[in-house]
């Protein structure tokens, strides 16, 4: 679902801030994608791509894998920063197993613009 520029303009504090995250660590650490997540009691948990030889996860995988290795039981909510025009199958289903099937997916481009709303 694509969300237009008014609806942007009205985005939750809590997301922007998913967002603001996200896009820093994709600065901070020189990464294609930026990503955070929102853990049930409101905790985040902010990562970048992980592009090692023997290892290779988004940074939306990399965001839910450091939430359920912290204890989060739930997510509230997702964000990621990239240039591709949608979050993958498999960033969403990982969203999707910790958060459930209504988590959204907050889409934005390198400038933390919100492109799209996504569900998990």
């Amino acid at each position: 679902m694509l969300i237009r520029m008014s609806e942007a303009a009205q985005l939750d504090p809590e997301d922007r801030k998913i967002i603001t995250l996200a896009r820093s660590a994709r600065a901070r650490n020189s990464v294609a994608e930026g990503a955070a997540v929102r853990d049930e009691t409101g905790r985040t948990y902010v990562a970048g791509t992980v592009a090692l030889d023997s290892l290779k996860l988004s940074a939306l995988r990399t965001a839910v894998a450091m939430a359920v290795a912290s204890g989060a039981t739930s997510l509230e909510a997702a964000a990621v920063v990239t240039e591709a025009e949608s979050a993958s199958d498999e960033d969403r289903a990982a969203v999707r197993d910790l958060g459930g099937a209504g988590t959204p997916v907050l889409l934005a481009g390198l400038d933390g613009t919100l492109r799209a709303t996504l569900p998990a």
